[in-house]
C-alpha cells in the first residue's frame, strides 16, 4: 500500500531540508512511519493478509536500520525526529 502523494508531499514538507529532500535520513524515517501506521491498521482490520504483515516487517526493520545510522551520525537529529513521530526508544 503506498502512500497519497498529498501525505507524502506533507512529510517531506515538515521533515526535509527542501522541497525535494527527499534522502536525507530523517526524511526516509518519517515516510517510513507513516508507511506503518497505514499498514498497521491494514493488518489490524485483515488479520490473515499475510504478505502485507511480511511487508509490514521489512519496513519495520528498514526504519530501525535507519534510525541507528541516525543516532551514530547526528545524535540530535536522531532525538528530534523520534520526538516528532512520537516513537519510543
Amino acid at each position: 500500500m503506498a502512500l497519497h502523494k498529498d501525505v507524502k508531499d506533507k512529510v517531506i514538507k515538515d521533515f526535509g531540508t527542501s522541497a525535494n529532500d527527499t534522502g536525507s535520513s530523517a526524511v526516509q524515517v518519517a515516510l517510513l512511519t507513516e508507511s506503518i501506521r497505514l499498514l498497521t491498521g491494514h493488518c489490524q482490520k485483515f488479520p490473515k493478509d499475510f504478505s502485507t504483515k511480511h511487508g509490514l516487517l521489512k519496513k519495520v526493520c528498514q526504519r530501525r536500520g535507519l534510525l541507528t545510522y541516525l543516532e551514530r551520525k547526528d545524535s540530535a537529529a536522531y532525538r528530534q525526529v523520534i520526538g516528532r513521530l512520537g516513537l519510543k526508544k
